[in-house]
């Protein structure tokens, strides 16, 4: 009786391929009408469609250059994102658990926080150029807020019973710190992290997009720079699309990226 209450393994399985063509149902609609609509437009037109879009595709990675751009902005957005790490990681652990250092700190934080990363780039290129470090400042101006307040929010949340218990049983400070504090501020963290990676991938784009048009065209690469050129330069609207659809396809893999580590390391925790 048990066993005929169990359910199917073929069960599962099968329902592994619907939930893949319910994912993808409406992206391959979408790309058929356009496709159908390109079809109708003057064989000279500019116009970008998906045969366009995907030779594009082939023409650029062959070459090299759409890997090579891809790969300075991913490099100049993790190295942003590191600094903003750091620096946010550690004044929100200060700001989560130091009363004064909070009240003294917060009207600076809630005054910068509203004012755009791009507004801020005519005076990172003043003083910085127009090569990687506006880029990296910029990426880490924009990464930097969601960490702050995101590890400020969870240690501020932190159960003071927990830390009072391990006061009480003589853990030293930095232990408590370590094996306390952070790890109840964890989930907290994982968020911040997840949500200023994806505020750093947006801020790249614009920024390297901004400097091209600033140089010129110039040499700091990127493929925020590749779409400038494309749209200043050669006037070629497939390869912005094909930018595009990298860009799109690069922050999805690093939300679904994030959010893996984040089930991994709190499942983790929470089996402790």
């Amino acid at each position: 009786m048990a066993n005929s209450l169990a359910p199917s393994p073929s069960i599962g399985l099968r329902s592994v391929p619907l939930t893949i063509w319910r994912a993808i149902a409406l992206p391959l609609l979408l790309l058929v009408a356009w496709q159908l609509w390109a079809m109708g437009l003057p064989a000279d037109t500019r116009a970008p469609s998906p045969a366009k879009v995907l030779a594009g595709f082939v023409r650029l990675t062959l070459a090299g250059d759409l890997p090579l751009a891809l790969i300075q902005s991913i490099g100049r957005v993790v190295a942003g994102f590191l600094i903003a790490l750091v620096l946010g990681l550690s004044l929100g652990l200060a700001m989560g658990r130091i009363r004064w250092v909070r009240d003294g700190l917060e009207p600076i934080v809630e005054s910068f926080r509203p004012i755009a990363p791009m507004a801020i780039l005519p005076i990172a290129i003043l003083f910085l150029g127009t090569g990687t470090p506006a880029a990296l400042s910029i990426v880490a101006y924009a990464a930097f807020f969601p960490l702050l307040l995101n590890v400020m929010h969870g240690v501020s949340r932190v159960d003071p019973k927990l830390v009072l218990a391990a006061r009480t049983m003589g853990v030293p400070p930095l232990r408590t710190f370590t094996h306390v504090i952070l790890p109840a501020a964890m989930p907290s963290v994982l968020l911040g992290s997840r949500l200023a990676m994806g505020s750093a991938w947006t801020a790249i784009i614009a920024a390297e997009l901004a400097v091209g048009a600033k140089a010129g065209g110039g040499t700091s690469g990127g493929i925020g720079q590749m779409m400038f050129v494309f749209y200043a330069y050669s006037i070629d609207l497939n390869g912005i699309v094909v930018c595009m659809i990298v860009v799109g396809v690069v922050a999805l893999l690093i939300d679904r990226a994030f959010r893996g580590a984040e089930r991994i390391l709190v499942r983790g925790r929470e089996a402790t």
